[in-house]
């Protein structure tokens, strides 16, 4: 999600006890670091017969909406074929701008960064919980337990190791910077995201590797203290923000591969993401 402007909105909060918690039980073993069943999913979805293919990255380009002005990607020609005989770019990017990753070390100190997650950590089963008629009528929508609930009782339980991604519809809206933001008079950011209970709760409950948003951060946007973030990346798990075409994945039973750029250090970066069932 942000870079400076989100740690300024975040100055003086303090690691909340959903961090504290889920960060010891993944150092005590209780969320592990490598789920066999989960990886043994995955290479069997990407090695069998597929139904379904689909791209959940935006193109990278300088007009996509950044969570606050000034981190916006910049790029100038370096370079061309009629100059110097070939054509090249040069880019200017935070590593959270577009379809990108929050690694562990975005949030928690300490935490892993982006060179250090691993293969059978960004392949994962998915499953898509829909939550757009409710995000239609309220910006500030969240995923709640209730809605998690609801989701296994019509399509099943979520896999242990899964990326569990949210689907809000927000995607209509990543023509307009203003739009996607949400900002109203005051400054505030209005956009859907997770509770801090259900981030919890598929922590506790189901083990996940990841959650997904088809907005700026998996935190709505009205939030100050970034409490999913903390938790999620206190338990050593990671987000991905800005996901496109979540609507034409099945809600149950793809698998997808986040394919992140290992930036040296880095909090995050720039990922292309896709999907196979």
């Amino acid at each position: 999600m942000c870079t400076e402007e989100c740690l300024r909105r975040a100055t003086g909060a303090r690691v909340t006890r959903r961090a504290a918690l889920f960060g010891a039980a993944a150092a005590a073993g209780g969320l592990t670091l490598s789920e066999p069943a989960a990886a043994a999913s995955s290479a069997s979805a990407l090695t069998g017969p597929r139904r379904g293919l689909r791209d959940l990255t935006y193109p990278l380009t300088t007009t996509f909406p950044a969570f606050a002005d000034g981190e916006e990607a910049r790029r100038r020609t370096y370079v061309t074929i009629e100059d110097d005989g070939y054509y090249m770019q040069e880019w200017r990017l935070v590593e959270h701008t577009g379809t990108h990753v929050d690694a562990p070390g975005h949030f928690t100190a300490g935490g892993r960064l982006s060179p250090e997650l691993t293969l059978d950590e960004l392949i994962v089963p998915a499953v898509v919980v829909d939550i757009a008629r409710k995000a239609a009528a309220d910006a500030d929508a969240e995923v709640t337990v209730g809605d998690l609930k609801a989701f296994e009782r019509r399509y099943g339980r979520i896999p242990r190791g899964a990326a569990v991604l949210m689907y809000s519809g927000w995607g209509a809206k990543a023509g307009s910077v203003d739009a996607y933001r949400g900002t109203d008079a005051d400054g505030v950011l209005h956009f859907p995201g997770f509770s801090a209970d259900a981030c919890e709760w598929l922590l506790e409950k189901r083990a996940i590797r990841s959650l997904g948003v088809d907005t700026l951060s998996i935190d709505p946007g009205r939030s100050e203290d970034f409490p999913v973030h903390l938790t999620l990346t206190g338990a050593d798990r990671y987000g991905v923000e800005n996901l496109a075409n979540l609507a034409s994945l099945p809600r149950h039973g793809a698998t997808v591969v986040v394919g992140l750029l290992p930036f040296e250090e880095g909090s995050g970066g720039q990922a292309r993401v896709f999907a196979i069932w």
